[in-house]
C-alpha cells in the first residue's frame, strides 16, 4: 500500500452513508467522465497509480469485475493520479497491458484525490445507484474483498 501525503485538516476520508463527491475529469481516451452521470448504476471507483505495486495486483481483478457485471449495469471507474505519474504514455501502457475496457480518468491536478481525502493508494470506493458511498477499502483489494463490497451496492441477479 502506498501512503500519500495529506494535510492533517484533509485527513478525514470519505465514509459510508455520505454522497460521493463528484468526479469530473478527462479520460485517457480523450473524452470526459462525470460520476454524477453514472447515477442509476452501482459504481466501483478505484484510485490508483502505475508506480503502486498493489494497484498493479488489483487491476486484473477490476478488469474481471467489469467483464462479469458490466452488462448487468455495474460501472467501473478508475481514477489515475496523473499528477503523480511520469507521463500519460506510462498510464496508457499500464491500461493497455491489462486490456481495460472501463473509463480511466486522469486526475491531472489531484482534485479528486483531495475531494475524496485519499491517504492510501489504491483506494476503492463502492457507490450505490443513488450516489451514496457504501464502502471504502484502503489498500490493495482481493477478489473476495471486491465481492464483499459489490454485495453492498449491486443486488444479486
Amino acid at each position: 500500500m502506498a501512503t500519500l501525503a495529506v494535510p492533517a485538516a484533509e485527513a478525514q476520508p470519505v465514509r459510508r452513508g455520505v454522497p460521493a463527491p463528484e468526479i469530473d475529469l478527462p479520460t485517457l481516451t480523450g473524452g470526459r467522465v462525470q460520476l454524477s452521470k453514472l447515477r442509476g448504476h452501482p459504481v466501483v471507483v478505484s484510485f490508483w497509480g502505475t508506480w503502486c505495486p498493489p494497484c498493479r495486483l488489483e487491476f486484473p481483478e477490476l478488469v474481471q469485475l467489469h467483464e462479469a457485471h458490466n452488462a448487468a449495469g455495474l460501472r467501473i471507474l478508475t481514477v489515475n493520479g496523473r499528477d503523480q505519474e511520469r507521463s500519460t504514455k506510462a498510464v496508457q501502457s499500464f491500461v493497455d497491458e491489462f486490456k481495460a475496457a472501463f473509463p480511466v480518468a486522469l486526475d491531472q491536478r489531484g482534485r479528486s484525490r483531495r475531494d475524496y481525502r485519499l491517504t492510501f493508494l489504491p483506494t476503492t470506493v463502492f457507490i450505490d445507484s443513488a450516489g451514496i458511498v457504501q464502502h471504502v477499502h484502503l489498500g490493495g483489494i482481493s477478489g473476495a474483498d471486491l465481492d464483499r463490497g459489490l454485495a453492498m451496492i449491486f443486488p444479486p441477479r
